[in-house]
């Protein structure tokens, strides 16, 4: 009997299917043509990869097709680079960054300036982490005209390289995978249903005016789920679809990038996914210390009894829970493409994650920083 003390950990194998399933995805739709688009590309600091992005998408098999970059005030020769790109292709266009307002956090201006400077019936935003394949754009055409929705989003491939990418990143990963499946997203009852991914978003131009664009978000730090939740507040339809074989990005390149990037979101952004409900909101740093505290939980009991300081009948359900955890976290992690064993390492990914959270809930929004500027409660620097 004391082996169904381990009973959640093995019910938690029920979930794989639901997050093994692509569907819908964007391989399965042929590309078509359409309007012409403007991919819009904020870029901050960004020399690293900002090139990679550029030619990907000027690849692209979509015909009418114009990219701008916004250079939002980089130190690190990323304007440079865009330009000399430019001068060989007249489809690029680099946008000198305005000086960042008060009130503005810095990725919702550049996209701001983008869009008011794209000629395009449609409108791409993406991030400067990117690459895509030549038929992304003509197959995101593709699902919002056969879903008659007014934006499309996708989650791409995520690139995970270091040992510290891949033993967060599949933790954070599938929280989000739980929070939100296409099936929800797609068919949404209430606003904490909905989510854009601002790696890739792609508008409609008078649905993208019509919400108030990036205008209307400048104070969010999730600024793509806002926006998701003032279209279904609009009563215009989003579609979310995989497009793991279309578009990779690589979100964070090592310890210290992943604790700015997550510390600057996972707090702010879960608290933003619950707009109208204050008691769920409230309970956001309780729910996330919860869920890796879950995983947690088995190894350390097994180190407590090995240790003389919990009673030995706890040793095989924790021993059995430990054995499921290990298994369910490599199998996870070979479904984002990273080697199996690396499921091994899952309690420092789950310890390193737990104190991600405890920080970004420990700042807030009053200190919130990203890319060299540093934000307070007023979003004014």
């Amino acid at each position: 009997m004391r082996a169904l003390l381990a009973l959640p950990w093995f019910l938690f194998f029920l979930t794989i299917l639901r997050l093994a399933r692509k569907r819908p995805s964007l391989a399965e739709l042929a590309p078509i043509p359409g309007p012409r688009i403007s991919v819009i590309i904020p870029a901050r600091n960004e020399a690293g990869t900002i090139a990679t992005v550029v030619r990907s998408v000027l690849a692209s098999g979509y015909a009418d097709l114009e990219l701008l970059v916004v250079d939002d005030r980089s130190t690190d020769g990323t304007a440079d680079l865009v330009r000399q790109m430019a001068a060989a292709d007249g489809r690029l266009r680099l946008l000198p960054g305005a000086e960042l307002p008060a009130g503005w956090y810095g990725k919702p201006w550049a996209c701001h300036q983008g869009a008011a400077a794209a000629t395009g019936a449609l409108l791409v935003f993406t991030d400067a982490d990117t690459r895509h394949e030549p038929e992304l754009l003509g197959r995101a055409v593709a699902a919002l005209e056969q879903a008659r929705a007014d934006a499309v989003t996708v989650a791409p491939r995520q690139r995970c390289v270091t040992f510290w990418e891949r033993v967060i990143m599949p933790q954070v990963w599938v929280l989000l995978g739980f929070r939100y499946h296409p099936d929800r997203v797609n068919h949404p009852r209430h606003a904490r249903d909905v989510i854009a991914n601002g790696q890739f978003v792609l508008f409609r131009r008078e649905a993208y005016d019509a919400i108030g664009g990036h205008a209307a978000v400048r104070g969010e730090v999730a600024e793509d789920l806002a926006l998701a939740q003032r279209l279904w507040r609009a009563g215009r339809p989003l579609h979310f679809a995989f497009a793991d074989t279309l578009m990779e990005t690589r979100m964070y390149t090592g310890l210290g990038h992943l604790v700015e990037g997550w510390s600057k979101n996972i707090y702010l952004g879960a608290r933003r996914s619950y707009p109208d409900e204050p008691v769920r909101r409230a309970l956001v740093p309780a729910t996330l210390t919860a869920a890796m505290l879950f995983w947690l939980a088995p190894p350390a009991v097994v180190a407590l009894v090995l240790g003389g300081l919990a009673p030995a009948a706890l040793l095989l359900p924790a021993e059995l829970a430990t054995g499921a955890s290990l298994t369910y976290w490599s199998l996870i992690s070979a479904g984002m493409r990273i080697p199996a064993w690396y499921g091994l390492f899952y309690p420092v990914g789950a310890l390193l994650t737990l104190g991600i959270i405890l920080r970004s809930t420990r700042r807030g929004a009053g200190r919130v920083e990203w890319k060299g500027r540093t934000y307070g409660a007023a979003v004014n620097r």
